[in-house]
């Protein structure tokens, strides 16, 4: 097929990421996507036919893309679309579900698997199994809320038990729900264990990457959410190495892929597969509760090729604001004082740096952040120890899921990332 300058994605998984699978595009390089997402977690995660815990856009063939190589994502905006959503703490119920209640759901009435539903009523008991009529939802919601938000985007206020049930009765509505997306919609089960509580919006991307060379349920495509795949009872089982081996990391939850934010993606398959979605209005670092608010909403992004960058996982170029304090660019102030501090004690130059964070994940933090000083070392060709200490006092480890997605921030010499292959990409973000 011919390739395209602008691709409009408002296409869905079924929550697996399959490179078997046709792709859309392809996308010639240094093209935009523009994508209308559909909302991650709640939503999918209470519809048993998505097998994968999200519901993501349908990936993207990228010209010249070849394994091996990277693909750069520039988040040029994120548009929050939705009016409302609900979130909160889970509990899975095992009755519900085989081996995993994001991948293998089962009526515990008839017994069928991925069972059609329909909605009676509102409330948690309102997710019916279209054969039996058995309540079929296979996670509790057991401390959620539901949140209006500001026309403009700025804030949201939790609402309480009226506000709720208004949402619920219209809410594909309330949530803007893609046409195409056969999520029912969490604002159906109306909680409101949290009233009046009010939070700044900053929308991120959850999941954005390319896809693993493996089928794989689209919340998994992690280290630590891929620890549910070792050896399960269900066809996408796979083993240690094969989830370290086909792996991307796409789904990495850290609210620093923002607007403004770059994104390196490793390439392995054909065309690179770009996916957006779980776009969330707003988190702390950690997404301490597992789930926080998920919404539709429009994505703008500009995708180019880099040749010959093999990757294992991600490189986050966050916005200057998003890096930590000692990872910050230098000003012309503090080279000048660097300068004059080298010279008393006999140095003829100091280095030229600029940051970059590397995604690390894992079954636990320190799995995740040793993960990371790998990927940074086998990156840039340092020993680990180098990584952990120009970590240490230029950059930062930051958590952007519990239990096991971080980041490794450190600042790089221009020599280093020249040998990367990364420099100019990097410099163009922070000079």
């Amino acid at each position: 097929m011919q390739s395209v300058e602008t691709i409009f994605v408002n296409e869905f998984t079924n929550g697996v990421l399959d490179p078997a699978k046709v792709m859309l595009g392809p996308l010639k390089d240094g093209g935009t996507i523009i994508a209308n997402t559909a909302p991650g977690c709640w939503g999918p995660m209470i519809t048993p036919n998505i097998h994968g815990g999200h519901e993501v856009t349908k990936p993207v063939y990228i010209e010249g893309a070849e394994v091996g190589d990277a693909i750069v994502i520039e988040i040029k905006s994120i548009q929050v679309t939705s009016m409302a959503t609900s979130s909160g703490t889970d509990q899975p119920l095992p009755e519900r579900f085989i081996g995993d209640p994001f991948i293998k759901v089962k009526c515990p009435g008839c017994g069928k698997l991925e069972p059609e539903t329909v909605v009676s009523g509102i409330g948690k008991g309102a997710i019916k199994c279209a054969t039996c009529d058995t309540e079929v939802s296979p996670f509790d919601l057991t401390n959620g809320y539901t949140m209006a938000f500001h026309p403009h985007g700025e804030v949201g206020v939790t609402v309480g038990k009226e506000g709720a049930r208004k949402i619920a009765s219209n809410p594909k509505q309330f949530m803007r729900i893609p046409e195409q997306s056969i999520q029912t919609p969490v604002v159906t089960l109306a909680p409101t264990d949290l009233i009046g509580v009010m939070a700044r919006m900053r929308p991120f991307l959850g999941q954005l990457g390319t896809m693993p060379s493996i089928a794989m349920p689209d919340s998994h495509n992690a280290g630590d959410f891929g620890q549910a795949l070792l050896n399960a009872p269900h066809e996408y089982a796979l083993t240690e190495e094969q989830l370290e081996m086909h792996r991307t990391d796409g789904h990495m939850d850290i609210n620093r892929v923002r607007e403004g934010a770059v994104v390196i993606c490793p390439v392995k398959v054909p065309g690179g597969g770009v996916y957006i979605g779980d776009m969330h209005a707003m988190q702390g670092d950690g997404e301490i509760a597992g789930h926080t608010t998920d919404v539709s909403g429009i994505v703008q992004l500009k995708v180019s090729v880099l040749k010959k960058v093999p990757l294992d996982g991600p490189i986050l170029l966050p916005n200057v604001d998003d890096l930590p304090y000692t990872a910050k660019p230098f000003s012309k102030e503090e080279k000048r004082k660097a300068r004059e501090l080298a010279e008393e004690f006999g140095l003829k130059q100091i280095e030229e740096v600029f940051p970059i964070s590397v995604v690390g994940t894992g079954e636990n933090l320190n799995r995740a952040t040793d993960n990371a000083i790998t990927r940074a070392s086998k990156l840039l060709d340092l020993t680990s120890d180098e990584v952990k200490n120009r970590a240490t006092i230029s950059g930062g480890v930051e958590i952007g899921r519990y239990p096991g997605v971080i980041t490794v921030t450190l600042q790089v010499p221009k020599s280093i990332l020249k040998k990367a292959r990364i420099y100019k990409l990097v410099k163009n973000k922070y000079n």
